[in-house]
């Protein structure tokens, strides 16, 4: 017969004693009880392109299943580089620019400890991807929100040239953005390419969303602009581009001497990625079609879920990339943003994530974000619901 003693664990101060369970788990765990089409979650509904798994698969067979290098196999990087090249003419070395990462949210982490010292500052835009702060306060440092434009999520140029202090180590942008899918201009690079020139300002440019822009539009990468390139971290996501999203494998490049910390910090918190899958994403790379056709496949379903919006009350935001679209709920209920989300949830049966939830102070304007990276069958169920109201 045996005893089970309880014995209290040693007391903790919590690195993040703000941070709770998010509203993305909370709203997805609606969805299931409810049954709700889930318009929440920020990823696809449907598989990859079958070939990018055979790939896997040849990879495997053919032995690739041990440690890869550090930095990612070579055939992915130098894939990568060529991409970059031949998009926006920088030319960044495979060997020592490039990294494979356990995707972007580790890649953004990494960068954030590689560069920002405990004291410093880092500049975020609200609303903003929600890794951003707690990955600046675990480096020990202030994240400093300075809010995009209400309503229309423009940069406001004049707020972050006044939030630049002497303790400003770097600067976070999203372009397209998630959550307001609001796209940068080429006069916005530039603007922010002159406030940041004077300066040791650092750039981490979360680019992950970069093959979803709409209407002709072209990504504005920090990559294009060589005196942003200079001082940036641009991030990218194979699983957004190839609807992966559980493969979690990234990417950054960055200038050689930005990297050389990058690497310092990346053997130590990943040390390498999925060795059959960067096998099979540099063979798969190697027809540029899957990403270059990618906005047109994206715009498609954006049109598809607009029109089917565009007998109800809610009122469409402008959606120029990602695969959300913004609509402001002021006309269907005054029910704040996250309360809407419950109610539309358990009483309408489809999912969609409150604005309020990406701000640090909870700023609710009546947004909210619906997901159309789903099936046509998913979007045409959630529609048929959200039409009626």
């Amino acid at each position: 017969m045996s005893t089970t003693m309880n014995f209290e664990s040693p007391a903790l101060v919590s690195r993040l004693p703000t941070v709770g369970t998010t509203i993305f788990t909370v709203m997805s765990a609606l969805a299931t009880k409810h049954k709700a089409v889930n318009l929440g979650q920020g990823f696809p509904d449907f598989e990859c392109d079958p070939a990018l798994l055979s790939h896997v698969s040849d990879a495997m067979r053919s032995g690739h299943n041990q440690y890869p290098p550090m930095p990612g196999i070579a055939p992915l990087r130098e894939a990568i580089a060529s991409k970059i090249a031949a998009l926006h003419g920088h030319q960044y070395s495979a060997s020592d620019e490039i990294t494979i990462t356990a995707g972007a949210t580790q890649a953004i982490i990494t960068c954030i400890l590689a560069v920002v010292h405990p004291g410093d500052e880092v500049i975020v835009l609200d609303p903003c991807y929600d890794s951003y702060v707690p990955n600046i306060a675990l480096a020990g440092a202030t994240a400093v929100r300075v809010p995009l434009v209400a309503g229309t999520f423009r940069p406001d140029f004049d707020k972050i040239s006044a939030a630049i202090t002497p303790r400003t180590r770097a600067i976070i942008i999203n372009t397209p953005h998630n959550p307001s899918a609001s796209v940068w201009s080429k006069e916005d690079m530039l603007t922010l390419q002159a406030i940041l020139e004077p300066t040791q300002v650092l750039l981490i440019s979360d680019e992950v969303y970069e093959h979803m822009v709409f209407d002709g539009q072209e990504h504005q990468s920090a990559a294009r602009f060589p005196k942003l390139a200079a001082r940036a971290f641009v991030v990218s996501s194979f699983g957004k581009t190839y609807h992966v999203t559980g493969w979690k494998i990234g990417t950054v490049a960055a200038p050689a001497s930005l990297m050389a910390e990058f690497r310092k910090v990346h053997q130590f918190n990943v040390f390498s990625v999925n060795t059959p899958m960067q096998h099979a994403l540099a063979r798969y790379m190697v027809d540029p079609a899957p990403y270059l056709e990618l906005p047109a496949f994206y715009q498609r379903k954006r049109d598809l879920f607009r029109r089917g919006m565009s007998g109800s009350r809610f009122k469409l935001l402008p959606c120029e990339g990602t695969y959300f679209q913004c609509v402001d709920i002021s006309s269907v209920s005054d029910l704040n943003e996250t309360q809407f989300c419950q109610w539309l949830t358990t009483e309408v049966g489809v999912a969609a994530i409150p604005l309020s939830a990406f701000y640090g102070d909870s700023f609710d304007q009546g947004v909210v974000r619906f997901c159309f990276a789903k099936q046509d069958s998913t979007l045409q169920a959630a529609l048929e619901k959200l039409s009626k109201l």
